[in-house]
């Protein structure tokens, strides 16, 4: 199984920024005026799942809630702190989380549209 989450933006060219850029994902494919959309795919190549974010002339109605998040594991010590640098380096905006857990595991920023997402490291057993 392959897994894709979609999200409508007014920011596209912010958000790609935000997560090519700053978080490291690649851009795996992008459209433009498919259906009135444009879009891209941010993820890791070979990995089984990314990110799709839209563009049109219709505005999100969503609201970002501040347990809405997305979890990236880093999967080492020094991972983890170079993505958390390059956060702080580009004042990106560090967010309190609200589960208590995600404080004491990670590190919570907002992305371009207001959503969180934290950076973690995976738990070796």
């Amino acid at each position: 199984m392959k897994f894709r989450t979609a999200r409508h933006t007014t920011e596209l060219n912010r958000i790609i920024d935000f997560y090519g850029r700053v978080l490291g994902l690649k851009v795996l494919g992008e459209f433009r005026d498919h259906q009135n959309y444009d879009g891209v795919f941010l993820g890791i190549p070979g990995e089984s799942w990314h990110l799709e974010f839209t563009v049109s002339a219709d505005a999100p109605a969503h609201i970002p809630d501040d347990d809405d998040l997305l979890v990236f594991y880093a999967e080492s010590l020094d991972e983890f702190n170079k993505i958390k640098e390059r956060f702080i380096a580009n004042k990106v905006k560090y967010a309190k989380p609200k589960n208590p857990y995600w404080e004491r595991n990670g590190i919570t920023f907002e992305d371009p549209d207001g959503f969180r997402i934290v950076i973690s490291l995976i738990r070796k057993p």
